[in-house]
């Protein structure tokens, strides 16, 4: 267990990119695994742009991936323009989850809609979905912003082995 943790911490060293990564694929997925009560919510309330704002936040949470992972070559510097290409995908993603919270809430009050949420449990929890998953999105964008902080602070830590050894390098005889 000690030499996973350690054998973990080397990868992490080497490609501390890999938290802003594992963030960002959970927040696709968190959005995906949720994409039902989202899709539902859509065809109930039908408000202005609510499938295209579902529409947009999908497909730019697969295109960031395509654009973090060309942001971060193996062995190259970080390419700038895939970064602000990410960021201005994370910024549409997360206005579009802030307007489809707003068609929801705008719903909501509606009077005549009062009655749709007895039976249609999944509207709070879209409402509740597309809040988490800006704040996730949000995470992401913090943790890249952050990547060279925590880059340092990774490397300073020790993951060698120290190896014991007794013996004499210069008596070791090797003629045979």
């Amino acid at each position: 267990m000690k030499e996973f943790f350690r054998k973990t911490m080397v990868s992490l060293k080497r490609n501390p990119q890999n938290i802003a990564l594992v963030g960002l694929a959970f927040a696709f997925i968190y959005y995906s695994f949720n994409l039902t009560k989202i899709s539902d919510t859509t065809a109930k309330i039908q408000g202005p742009n609510m499938g295209l704002c579902g529409f947009i936040t999908m497909l730019f949470s697969i295109l960031s991936f395509v654009c973090f992972l060309n942001a971060f070559p193996k062995r190259q510097k970080p390419r700038i323009s895939m970064l602000v290409i990410m960021y201005l995908m994370f910024a549409a993603i997360i206005f579009c989850d802030i307007v489809y919270r707003g068609r929801i809430a705008a719903a909501m009050a509606r009077e005549d809609f009062a009655g749709v949420l007895e039976t249609a449990d999944y509207i709070p929890k879209a409402m509740h979905v597309v809040t988490v998953h800006a704040v996730l999105v949000c995470a992401v964008a913090l943790l890249v912003a952050l990547l060279p902080v925590y880059g340092r602070a990774l490397k300073k830590i020790k993951t060698s082995i120290d190896l014991e050894y007794s013996g004499n390098l210069e008596n070791i005889e090797i003629d045979d």
